[in-house]
């Protein structure tokens, strides 16, 4: 082996160890604070919501009967439907909180968030996203919101998380991609209809956290 190579082969073991310093260090604070802050309910949807939407409004509505009935509010901490729903928790005096995510087009905080985080790895803020939550609210969304989806039901179907309400709201939003997994997932034996049984399709904001507040004990 060349010295270059293996010089090479040097610093990226040191890059990789210290790596593992900044993501434990993530992990730490990331625990520390929000194991304060439960019951908490995560709330996911689109970035691209603006005030005034009816995406953005109904995050906000939701954000704040929750707050107003003890529960922290935990969001991705950036615009749309997250910057709704943390206003929404912030103006009922709640705890609302934002994780934000370092990402090449910077993601600028939502000025709502009253308890801040910043991750530079996915994983890590995933994890936050889903150990102190007691649900799941997904509203409509692109990429970012689908994948926090399919991840909280698959963690709930293979029994590696305590099962919680996943509710979708939306039923416009969501019918054609529920209609798929029924009529194409299920029917061919992709899923059960136990797992399918995962996911909640609930539109009104006060219906939402009624079915919340039947799983929980404040």
């Amino acid at each position: 082996m060349t010295n270059s190579k293996q010089y090479v082969i040097d610093e990226i073991t040191i890059q990789d160890s210290w790596r593992m310093f900044r993501i434990m260090s993530e992990f730490v604070e990331g625990f520390e604070t929000l194991a304060r802050c439960h019951p908490a309910v995560t709330i996911f949807g689109s970035t691209r919501a603006k005030p005034g939407d009816d995406v953005y409004q109904k995050a906000e509505r939701i954000g704040q009967l929750l707050a107003e009935n003890g529960f922290s509010v935990i969001t991705g901490g950036g615009p749309g439907a997250m910057e709704g729903a943390n206003k929404g928790a912030s103006s009922a005096g709640g705890k609302s909180i934002g994780l934000n995510i370092e990402l090449p087009l910077e993601q600028k905080p939502n000025p709502y968030a009253n308890i801040n985080l910043k991750f530079r790895y996915f994983f890590v803020r995933k994890v936050m996203f889903v150990k102190y939550a007691v649900a799941y609210i997904i509203l409509p969304g692109g990429f970012g919101t689908m994948d926090e989806l399919f991840e909280s039901v698959t963690l709930i179907q293979t029994h590696k998380i305590k099962p919680f309400p996943v509710i979708l709201t939306g039923s416009n939003y969501w019918k054609g991609l529920l209609d798929w997994i029924k009529e194409v997932v299920l029917k061919e034996g992709r899923i059960s209809q136990e797992d399918l049984g995962i996911l909640q399709l609930i539109d009104e904001p006060e219906e939402i956290v009624r079915t919340i507040k039947k799983t929980v004990i404040l």
